[in-house]
């Protein structure tokens, strides 16, 4: 009852008829760069998890630790500052 070689064939050339080769090509090339993504992201996470771990001797003083206070014009200049009440325009 298991599945034989002839029946894998069929199905097969089911799966061919109905997508074509293009668009499986297409498929197995963008699974293949996701499972590489995965793998590079899965590396690069371990590898930062190895950072954090490993104690760094802290540098900063009490004034640097605390953000300063944006104030009115400042917000545009800034990268680091986010605008909650931007709306985009159209």
């Amino acid at each position: 009852m298991g599945l034989s070689t002839t029946h894998l064939i069929i199905f097969l050339v089911i799966i061919v008829l109905i997508f074509g080769t293009k668009k499986l090509k297409n498929i197995g090339s963008d699974l293949g760069s996701a499972v590489k993504g995965f793998k590079d992201g899965m590396k690069d996470g371990s590898d930062k998890a190895a950072d954090a771990t490993t104690p760094a001797a802290p540098t900063t003083t009490a004034a640097a630790a605390a953000p300063a206070q944006v104030t009115g014009g400042d917000k545009r200049h800034d990268p680091n500052v986010i605008d909650v009440e931007a709306r985009q325009k159209p």
